[in-house]
């Protein structure tokens, strides 16, 4: 079987809900491209019935492959998973709410041609549209927290948390075998070992959906904050052996 071009990875924890209507809009908007594609759902250990329903889907979504894992591994984990068995050329996640839809991919793709490794949604620079607006204090908090990375490991990447990134296949496997961190800092840790094996990593603005009904927990943020302070401390003592 040749390989396809595009993999798209959806971690998904207690979906069963929101990701019918995910996989159907993608569905509908990968119908029209010309290149080969698969969809990975990784359940991460739902305690609900989202691993049933995605095999139910199988059916009626094309390409759509279920990994099931049995316990929950967070969103790193998740992702984690479904970048190491995904066969595509570039290989994509995105979140299960479908807050930036799959056809943002078609920005990315000349880019990849010009040689970049990894390249990432942003609703941080010009020409991203955010509908609507986050509140005005988690956008406070999603600026201080890109300073406090900016300052201690990412300088000139704006939007490092957008769920909606893409690697070469090359780069997927080297960054992926490397990365440890399985909760929010995992983002910061996949750019920041980007950067370190070499690869060219670039932000593209995407349109995003906001929804409304999602919170920001302090203690969410102050988790995020230690890992990645733990990411910085495992950079310096070359705790990943990327010298070797």
């Amino acid at each position: 079987m040749a390989q396809p071009y595009l993999s798209i990875i959806i971690p998904a924890y207690n979906e069963a809900e929101r990701i019918p209507a995910t996989l159907v809009d993608m569905d509908k908007r990968l119908s029209a491209v010309d290149y080969s594609y698969e969809i990975l759902v990784v359940n991460d250990g739902s305690s609900d019935n989202t691993a049933s329903v995605v095999k139910g889907m199988a059916k009626m979504v094309k390409n759509l492959k279920l990994i099931d894992l049995k316990d929950n591994a967070g969103k790193g984990g998740a992702v984690k998973q479904g970048m190491l068995v995904a066969a595509g050329r570039i290989r994509l996640f995105m979140d299960a709410d479908n807050s930036t839809s799959v056809d943002q991919f078609e920005k990315m793709i000349p880019l990849f041609k010009e040689g970049y490794g990894v390249v990432i949604g942003s609703r941080s620079i010009q020409g991203a549209t955010l509908d609507p607006p986050e509140p005005l204090y988690r956008q406070i908090i999603g600026k201080t927290l890109n300073l406090f990375i900016q300052i201690l490991l990412l300088p000139g990447i704006w939007d490092t948390q957008c769920g909606f990134k893409a690697y070469t296949d090359e780069a997927a496997e080297k960054i992926f075998m490397k990365s440890r961190t399985t909760g929010w800092g995992f983002d910061v840790e996949t750019l920041a070992l980007a950067i370190r094996l070499g690869y060219r990593v670039k932000e593209v603005p995407v349109r995003w959906v906001n929804d409304t009904r999602s919170h920001v927990k302090f203690s969410g943020g102050l988790q995020f904050l230690a890992e990645t302070c733990t990411i910085r401390w495992r950079l310096w003592r070359d705790d990943y052996h990327l010298k070797h």
